[in-house]
């Protein structure tokens, strides 16, 4: 829970069996199998066998704020309560976390209902952002009504923490060691927080990048993580909204294994924000504010 007061909400009443999720599933806080076992032909070297194979799994997820629904995305049903926290800050629709005064996840037959409790003042600026209350998977801006909303210019990052390229090499490491739902799907992205000295602290996976960062957000405000000692490592390439969401949550180094945008880059640039990529072993490409990598490594 965050906030000085959160309470979980209580459910509210819905038509007989929307409540019912098929499969089984855990009703209690909303949760479903990351992925699943399915029967599957399989071709090698012309020879062809019948086995079973591992799938990611994604459901719709409907965040609800104040009982007003506000926007449904393409999720891996993990870590939701994180996902709307850090979503939230992100998009703007909170300021900090104790403004949202209670989380609580609910199965239904199509998907799963986050349903937030924020305080009035920040709900009263909510309608306004007038979303078409649909996101896919891969998709970071979805559901937004204006530029203006589309293009968000966050504040400036803090210091931030230092970081050499041996560091970027070992949570490198370290993140493809702990990609449990990855190493059985080979299906999602993963956001890691990783803390010079201390290694691989926080690790979200999501089938989706954007919401995978989300989730490692969401948790960093629940933890209350200081924003300058450590730095983001993300298994995707860096567009423009996955800088925008580190900067929203004023984290000021941003690494990826793939390639930025000219969007992100000069958002990174505007921002004070370290933008890294094509971070693989000892390589990498610092596209803004290459002050903070440096040669000295902490040891993990």
């Amino acid at each position: 829970m965050v906030g000085p007061a959160a309470t979980v909400l209580d459910p509210v009443p819905c038509p007989s069996g929307e409540d019912d999720a098929p499969g089984g599933w855990d009703l209690e806080d909303g949760s479903r199998p990351s992925h699943s076992r399915v029967t599957v032909k399989r071709l090698r070297d012309g020879i062809a066998s019948i086995e079973t194979d591992e799938v990611a799994e994604e459901v719709p997820v409907a965040l609800v704020y104040n009982g007003v629904p506000h926007v449904v995305m393409l999720a891996t049903p993990l870590d939701l309560e994180d996902f709307a926290i850090g979503f939230s800050l992100t998009e703007g629709i909170v300021r900090s976390p104790s403004e949202i005064l209670a989380v609580r996840a609910h199965n239904r037959s199509e998907g799963i209902e986050v349903r937030l409790r924020i305080t009035e003042e920040r709900f009263a600026g909510l309608p306004g952002k007038e979303r078409n209350l649909t996101g896919r998977t891969g998709c970071g801006l979805c559901g937004s009504a204006t530029l203006q909303q589309a293009v968000r210019h966050p504040p400036p990052v803090g210091t931030g923490a230092g970081v050499a390229v041996a560091d970027l090499r070992r949570a490198q490491e370290e993140l493809r060691a702990r990609q449990d739902i990855n190493s059985l799907t080979g299906a999602v992205h993963a956001a890691a927080w990783v803390v010079p000295g201390k290694g691989l602290v926080h690790l979200r996976e999501d089938v989706g990048r954007h919401n995978a960062l989300d989730k490692l957000i969401g948790v960093l405000a629940k933890t209350r993580a200081s924003r300058n000692e450590g730095f983001v490592l993300v298994t995707s390439r860096a567009s423009y909204e996955m800088v925008q969401k580190c900067a929203e949550a004023g984290i000021g180094f941003l690494a990826a294994i793939s390639a930025p945008t000219g969007l992100a880059v000069r958002l990174a640039v505007e921002t004070g924000l370290t933008l890294v990529g094509f971070v693989r072993g000892e390589t990498c490409v610092v596209y803004a504010h290459p002050h903070r990598l440096h040669e000295q490594s902490a040891s993990f």
